[in-house]
């Protein structure tokens, strides 16, 4: 080969690139790259399963926190000041592996604890018991967190829960690692996780048994009604809203032509309610 024809092959590798490139452009966002993906797909060139993946991958890069955390009105936390025998009845009853312990306030997260760290209390007796010791440093986020970013955050400082802030400092909700990998490879079950139960179940003739936490939307949409949803998003904001302050056990209250009893609550948020219609 030739000097002159050594000179010339990065030219022509160059301009073969550009010509290449005019017939199979690259893409440009992450949409073209999920057409790219499905066309591979139909092309039996990847499997269904990995496509899955691969667009719930590129979906994430996407995502915030605020998005998929769990809301506030649905964390299960402990109080810094409960006894070890309540803190193992709502480990128990809920079958989660970490907890977040408010401290003063329901904004005052003192940390997190590791259902596992009570295993050696049980062989040790509840003399020894002192929650502030077990506790582990609380991972604070924004609600505009990047999950992509989150998710790296995670793999290299070894945690699975963060607590998600609103720009007050007002917790919002939470996040788990778990919560991230859902949606790359969708839902996944364990052997403890229990089939999702309709938020409203009928017990007898006008009687129905609703879930605090569910939407207004849904709640509107079972007894095709039209409460606002402008200022409380759920069920039981708004009876907390309309007594104006937290019910306790068997209190009932008529409004927007319902009568509704609170039948399940602890200090700080109504679990249930019992739903009728009032006759018109």
């Amino acid at each position: 080969m030739n000097e002159q024809t050594t000179k010339n092959s990065p030219r022509k590798l160059a301009w073969f690139k550009r010509w290449a490139r005019s017939f199979f452009p690259r893409p440009s966002s992450s949409n073209e790259v999920a057409e790219m993906l499905r066309n591979a797909q139909s092309a039996s060139i990847i499997d269904p399963g990995v496509l899955h993946i691969m667009e719930g991958a590129l979906k994430v890069s996407d995502l915030q926190a605020r998005e998929i955390m769990i809301p506030r009105s649905q964390m299960v936390g402990l109080e810094h000041d409960m006894t070890l025998d309540e803190i193992l009845d709502i480990v128990i009853k809920s079958q989660h592996s970490r907890f977040p312990v408010v401290g003063e306030s329901s904004d005052d997260i003192a940390g997190i604890l590791l259902a596992k760290e009570l295993l050696l209390l049980l062989s040790k007796g509840k003399e020894t018991f002192d929650l502030s010791s077990l506790l582990r440093p609380a991972t604070i986020i924004p609600e505009s967190k990047r999950l992509d970013v989150l998710l790296k955050e995670f793999r290299e400082h070894r945690y699975h829960m963060a607590i998600v802030v609103d720009e007050y400092g007002g917790v919002s909700g939470l996040l788990t690692i778990e919560d991230i990998l859902e949606e790359i490879v969708g839902e996944i079950e364990d052997e403890t996780d229990e089939e999702e139960k309709d938020p409203i179940q009928k017990v007898s003739d006008n009687c129905y048994s609703v879930d605090a936490i569910t939407d207004i939307e849904i709640f509107n949409e079972y007894f095709d009604v039209g409460l606002s949803d402008d200022e409380c998003d759920t069920v039981g904001g708004l009876v907390i809203q309309a007594f104006g302050r937290l019910p306790e056990i068997n209190e009932q209250i008529d409004i927007f032509g319902f009568n509704i009893m609170v039948t399940a609550a602890d200090r700080r948020k109504i679990i249930t309610v019992n739903v009728r219609k009032n006759p018109l």
